[in-house]
């Protein structure tokens, strides 16, 4: 690769964790290599060019800098503090003559930025901001709270058992003390975006400590953030309480499985529960594309492909696309978010896959109207045949605030039978919701039903079950009869 630095065929190599090898040429970041490094991997291969002095710094990870000598000249090996992960770039190192004359006096020392970074005040210190930022994110963890959210003319807040709460002891945030932090942990393709759509997403990682889903913003204020935490080991659906029959749609060969419901749900952290729940029980290839990666899972009994869109593929489609060639069992599409994926992915599952994917809806009902509803009425009919053919189940949940503290999953469940295909097929997506109904034995379980367990079972007061309840007139009569007084709340719908 450094011949192709020599002959100018390439400017600059990328050694990047979670990333193939990469040489920048005059048409952008082109891979060089199949294979996805790890950190271990990034740092193994420049230690090979390391003397024993230079070797302290890159086993620690940090501050790597040094010239390296090939081919009777220097090639400058320098790592990317900006980065959220191990970075490192190669490219050839350029002498600058001494002056004939004694030099000027030096001027002030100024800090120099990368062509990917955006200038904010030049005091600011980039390790020092991404420290004071890691510190809130432990402290996130600490308090085991869901969210972290920035915002200019607030002090940190954290979403704790369902509210926002204040960081008492931190100071009001500013524009550039925002905008220092976000900058500080952003890879250098989300600080394009960001400065080009004015919003971005993208997944960090403190090391021990938790990995979280960020999402960087501007509103009428300025930059603001939200940082989701993600758990830094895969959940299980034993420790998730999925029921014995979500359970067995793991066990297909074929189909399409979805969890909806709305953001914060908690629809992720189910699909990790069950992709786990394949990855201990069978031997298959399960391919997860999702933007950005969330929970990572290591190879059990199956082997296991994690792509992120954006930073291994262009996009959802194109992924799905590409999956069909990799020799796949199982693929999980994070979000299922225009026609051509929702038909890519229905197809997917026609032809001998299980697919895993979400939707923001928040009922089984909602979610078939949905899927059929994006595409032209002339296809509509054939949508629903497709649909009744490849939809096996659909579980959509809530999350509701506990008694004592926490949150608790309340489901819906759908198990796709004869019958359901039938009414899908027909557009009779009304009655649905009169099948899981009568079918309980089978598994099926509407929200209200689950929402009214969780009443009687003391996890969830009355008032909180209404709230996250989609059929509230129902649900204020079952809450009557068990007692419950309802007065305070908004009229029934």
């Amino acid at each position: 690769m450094l011949a192709r630095l020599e002959s100018g065929a390439a400017s600059q190599i990328i050694l990047e964790a979670n990333a193939p090898i990469r040489c920048v040429t005059p048409s952008g970041p082109q891979a060089v290599s199949q294979q996805t490094l790890t950190s271990k991997q990034v740092l193994a291969l420049v230690g090979e060019m390391a003397t024993a002095d230079q070797k302290a710094s890159v086993s620690a990870g940090r501050d790597i800098r040094f010239l390296y000598a090939w081919n009777g000249q220097q090639w400058l090996v320098e790592q990317d503090g900006s980065a959220p992960h191990t970075r490192l770039t190669v490219q050839k190192h350029v002498t600058v003559a001494e002056p004939a004359v004694a030099p000027a006096p030096p001027a002030p020392a100024v800090r120099r930025y990368r062509a990917s970074d955006v200038p904010f005040e030049e005091a600011a210190d980039t390790a020092v901001t991404r420290e004071r930022f890691e510190a809130l994110l432990r402290e996130q963890v600490r308090r085991g709270a869901a969210d972290l959210h920035l915002r200019v003319g607030e002090p940190p807040i954290l979403r704790l058992g369902g509210d926002l709460v204040r960081i008492e002891d931190q100071s009001t945030l500013d524009d550039a003390s925002v905008s220092r932090m976000v900058r500080a942990i952003m890879p250098p393709k989300n600080l394009a975006e960001f400065d080009a759509n004015w919003d971005t997403d993208f997944a960090y990682e403190i090391t021990g400590v938790s990995r979280f889903r960020v999402n960087v913003l501007r509103d009428r204020n300025g930059a603001a953030a939200v940082v989701r935490t993600i758990s830094a080991t895969t959940v299980t659906v034993e420790e998730m309480g999925v029921s014995p029959e979500v359970q067995q749609l793991c066990a297909l060969t074929k189909g399409l499985v979805l969890v909806t419901g709305p953001t914060g749900s908690g629809k992720s952290t189910t699909l990790c529960a069950l992709v786990d729940l394949v990855n201990r029980t069978r031997h298959d290839h399960i391919i997860t594309i999702e933007d950005p990666i969330e929970f990572v899972h290591q190879s059990k009994k199956c082997l296991i492909t994690q792509r992120q869109v954006g930073v291994h593929t262009q996009s959802f489609k194109s992924a799905l696309r590409a999956a069909l060639r990799e020799d796949p069992d199982i693929i999980l599409v994070g979000e299922l978010r225009d026609l051509e994926t929702i038909a890519m992915a229905m197809e997917t599952a026609e032809t001998g896959h299980l697919v895993f994917g979400t939707l923001h809806t928040s009922t089984a009902a909602s979610t078939i109207n949905r899927i059929v509803d994006q595409f032209p009425a002339d296809r509509q009919d054939q949508i629903r045949v497709m649909l009744s053919e490849s939809l096996k189940g659909v579980v959509s949940q809530t999350l509701c605030k506990k008694i004592g503290g926490g949150r608790v999953a309340a489901r819906e469940i759908l198990i796709v039978n004869k019958a359901v295909s039938s009414m899908i097929r027909e557009g009779k997506t009304m009655q649905i919701n009169n099948i899981i109904q009568t079918q309980r034995k089978l598994g099926m379980e509407t929200l209200n039903d689950a929402l009214t367990h969780l009443v009687k079972t003391g996890q969830v007061e009355a008032e909180e079950a209404y709230v996250k309840s989609a059929e509230k007139k129902e649900m204020a009569s079952r809450l009557r009869l068990l007692g419950y007084n309802l007065d305070g709340l908004a009229a029934d719908d």
